[in-house]
């Protein structure tokens, strides 16, 4: 998904939220949706494997950095011995081609980096475009444009060029997980301050937020009271947008040479090095792309849940078309309408 792409969705998202809507109205439309529900399960799912990486590795008996030749056929070029790969009690995904190292260890530790770096880059992206964006629509007029022209530059820049360009010049040594978030994260951050920066505008011309700027309060206490909690619907709705781009853009890096290096594992890593052996030994290959797809896949029906759960004119729209509504017609009609949404509206409330 698109960095452009994003930014109107959690525009349109942006554009209706409340201020606040309460805890328990979004868990009930959160449990009406079962696609969010089952995506939610499975993203806690692939949590709870790469937490648990040292202790399924040990269950299983193997460890993901030891080599085991014997398991490889030389005379083939290293094709994994037996069928499905080498998949044996012993080894659950079966082995590495050329290795012979257990792919099931380096399938769930690898779920550590590519989790862990998406997780941290939208992390600092979420920090740098909020206090950016918050800059910009309290500041003077000078502040806010200088920081807009900066944030229009870094929207249009692409992030898998500036991410390559970044990550070919810093030195080998330096670690290369820490070294993608920070690049990711620098480099995605214009989106979210967009956001922010258009829903500040619009908030602070509210009645409350006018009257704590004009009590004397500073811009970080406006902030931190009165807008923030605004903020919070469309933010997390971005950030939970932006987690499987982040994954995406990882496992890319990985997959061009650039990004994770051997001997740890990442997911787009094992993809990179399995395109000479689709062939000779397929779940090499299938196994880390389902994975990735997975993951990308529920991350985004999972945003899109909670989209639409933070919406507050989503239930509102579902109690329109119920029997009520068709009870009479004319005026009759008209007057039922609209005492049923105002039910629906204090009942979201």
């Amino acid at each position: 998904m698109s960095e452009t792409l994003l930014i109107e969705k959690a525009e349109e998202a942006g554009a209706v939220f409340a201020p606040a809507s309460g805890g328990r109205p979004f868990w009930r439309r959160l449990r009406a949706r079962p696609s969010a529900l089952v995506a939610a399960v499975t993203v806690a799912l692939f949590v709870l494997i790469a937490l648990a990486a040292p202790l399924l590795t040990a269950l299983e008996g193997q460890n993901p950095t030891t080599y085991h030749p014997d398991l490889v056929d030389s005379a083939t070029g290293g094709v994994p011995i037996g069928s499905f790969g080498g998949i044996s009690a012993d080894h659950w995904l079966g082995v590495e081609p050329l290795t012979g190292r257990d792919l099931f260890g380096r399938v769930v530790y690898g779920a550590q980096v590519s989790l862990g770096v998406a997780l941290a880059a939208t992390l600092l992206q979420v920090v740098v475009g909020v206090g950016l964006g918050l800059a910009s629509g309290l500041g003077n007029r000078l502040l806010d444009q200088a920081l807009s022209r900066i944030t229009d530059v870094v929207v249009a820049l692409p992030v898998m060029v500036i991410a390559l360009g970044a990550l070919a010049v810093v030195p080998a040594g330096f670690p290369r997980p820490v070294l993608i978030a920070v690049v990711v994260g620098l480099v995605g951050w214009a989106g979210i301050s967009k956001i922010v920066r258009a829903r500040t505008l619009a908030l602070k011309s509210l009645d409350h937020v006018a009257a704590a700027r004009l009590s004397g309060w500073s811009s970080w206490q406006v902030a931190r009271r009165e807008l923030l909690p605004a903020l919070a619907a469309p933010v997390l709705t971005y950030a939970v947008l932006l987690f499987p781009a982040n994954i995406v853009v990882e496992a890319a890096l990985s997959f061009l040479g650039v990004g994770i290096k051997p001997p740890t594992p990442s997911w787009g890593q094992m993809l990179s090095d399995a395109d000479t052996w689709y062939q000779a030994a397929p779940t090499y290959l299938l196994i880390p792309a389902l994975l990735l797809f997975v993951t990308v896949l529920a991350l985004t029906v999972l945003g899109e849940g909670v989209r639409t759960a933070l919406d507050p004119r989503a239930a509102s729209r579902l109690g329109i078309g119920t029997g009520r509504k068709k009870t009479g017609t004319g005026r009759g009609a008209g007057r039922g309408t609209g005492r049923g949404i105002g039910r629906t509206k204090g009942a979201d409330a």
